[in-house]
C-alpha cells in the first residue's frame, strides 16, 4: 500500500512532529507533500528515507499549490491520501477526490471550541472545513474531546474515527547526560529550577501565565520551546517584570527530548487543547507536569498518570505548585501507563488497519458496480 501525507507545512509544531513518528514507524510505503515551505520536520523525515516533496505554496490564499499537488497526486499512483492540518486538508482532499483515490483521510489535529490551530473559529472556517470534509472518506479525531467538537459542526459520527495520538516513549526517556549538556549550552547553572513549556507561542497556551507565576520565584527559569506571534509580547513582559535574564526561548527545536531532559517542572496552561500531545511527552521524560486542558490525560482513568496535575489558568496557583515541586527537589519520576497507553506502535498500528478497511470497502464497491454493468 503506497500512502501520501499532505500537510500544510513541516515546522516542528505537534501535528508535524506527530508525522514524524508515524512515518518513522509506517509499514506502508510513504510518501508526504507539505504546501509551505520547508521546515526542521522535513530534514528529519528525509533522514528517515521518505521522499519530502514542497510545493511551494506562498500564503493561505495562494491556489497555485493546486497544480503541482494534482500532478503529484495523479503520478503517484497513490491508495492512500491522508491530509494533515485546516488547508491541507481542504486542498488534498479536493485533489484526492478528482483523482479518484480510493481512501481519503484527514487528520484534525487542533480544533477547539472557539481556536482551529490557533485562529478564531469563523463561519467562513467552518463552511470550508465542512466542505473539505464531504470530500474525504473520513476524520480522524485525536480525542473524543476533538470528536465531539467535529459532531458539533455537522460531521456525521460514522464518518469520524477516534484514534489518540502517539510517542514513542524511549525517544522522550530522561538522559541525563543531555541535561548536562543542555543545561551547559544554554548556560543554566546547574542549582536552578527550570519550568518549561513547549508549544506555538500564540495567546492560546497561555504561556502568560507562567510569566507571571516565575518572576517572584528565585533561582528559577523559564523556557519556552517554539516559536509563534506572541513571542514579541512575552519577551516585552519579561522586560517589564525584570526577569528577561530568566526566560529563555529557544525557538522551533528538533531537539524536544534533550530541552524535556534539561527541565525540572513541565507547565502547560491552556485551558484548551485537541489532544495535550506535550504533556504526554513530558510524561515520558519523568516531569510532575502541570497542566489546564488534557484531553489526552481526562480521558483516561484516574490515576493514569500521578505526576501530573491540573490548574486553572491563574499565575498564582502555577506560583505556588512551582514553589512546592522546587522546595521538594524535583526528583525524575517514572513513566506513568498514561504514556505507555498513547505509544506509538498502537496509533500507527489503527491508522494503518483504517487504510486497509477504506481500500477494501472501496474495492468491493467498485467491483459490485462492475457486475452491476
Amino acid at each position: 500500500m503506497k500512502v501520501l501525507h499532505v500537510i500544510t507545512g513541516l515546522e516542528a509544531g505537534g501535528a508535524e512532529r506527530q508525522l514524524h513518528d508515524l512515518v518513522a514507524h509506517h509499514r506502508v510505503t510513504a510518501e508526504v507533500a507539505a504546501l509551505t515551505r520547508p521546515g526542521l520536520i522535513s530534514q528529519a523525515i528525509r533522514e528517515l528515507g521518505v521522499p519530502v516533496h514542497h510545493l511551494g505554496m506562498s500564503g493561505n490564499r495562494d491556489l497555485r499549490v493546486l497544480n503541482p499537488l494534482w500532478r503529484l497526486v495523479r503520478e503517484g499512483g497513490y491508495d492512500v491520501v491522508h491530509a494533515h492540518l485546516f488547508r491541507a486538508g481542504l486542498y488534498g482532499r479536493l485533489v484526492a477526490r478528482l483523482a479518484g483515490v480510493s481512501a481519503i483521510v484527514a487528520t484534525e489535529h487542533s480544533i477547539g471550541d472557539h481556536h482551529l490551530e490557533g485562529r478564531p473559529i469563523t463561519r467562513s472556517v467552518r463552511t470550508l472545513a465542512r466542505a473539505g470534509e464531504r470530500l474525504g472518506h473520513v476524520t480522524v479525531a485525536v480525542s473524543s474531546a476533538a470528536a465531539r467538537r467535529l459532531e458539533r459542526w455537522g460531521v456525521p459520527a460514522d464518518r469520524i474515527e477516534v484514534i489518540p495520538n502517539g510517542i514513542d516513549p524511549r525517544a522522550f526517556r530522561f538522559d541525563p547526560a543531555a541535561r548536562t549538556t543542555t543545561r551547559s549550552r544554554l548556560t543554566i547553572p546547574p542549582h536552578l529550577t527550570v519550568v518549561g513549556g513547549v508549544g506555538r507561542l500564540e495567546p492560546g497556551k497561555r504561556f502568560d501565565v507562567l510569566l507571571e507565576a516565575v518572576a517572584p520565584l528565585p533561582d528559577t527559569v523559564l523556557l519556552l520551546v517554539g516559536d509563534g506571534p506572541e513571542r514579541a509580547k512575552l519577551v516585552a513582559r519579561a522586560r517589564e517584570l525584570g526577569i528577561a535574564h530568566r526566560m529563555i526561548l529557544t525557538g522551533q527545536s528538533s531537539q524536544v527530548p534533550a530541552l524535556l531532559s534539561a527541565m525540572d517542572v513541565f507547565a502547560a496552561p491552556s485551558e484548551e487543547e485537541t489532544f495535550g500531545l506535550a504533556v504526554v511527552e513530558a510524561l515520558a521524560a519523568g516531569l510532575p507536569v502541570l497542566h489546564g486542558a488534557c484531553p489526552a490525560l481526562a480521558e483516561l482513568p484516574a490515576g493514569s498518570a500521578p505526576g501530573a496535575r491540573r490548574l486553572p489558568a491563574d499565575p498564582a496557583a502555577y506560583r505556588e505548585a512551582i514553589g512546592e515541586l522546587a522546595a521538594s527537589g524535583t526528583p525524575r519520576l517514572p513513566a506513568p501507563h498514561a504514556v505507555e497507553h498513547y505509544a506509538i506502535d498502537r496509533h500507527v498500528t489503527r491508522i494503518e488497519e483504517l487504510y486497509l478497511r477504506l481500500h477494501q470497502q472501496r474495492h468491493r464497491s467498485t467491483t459490485a458496480l462492475g457486475e452491476r454493468r
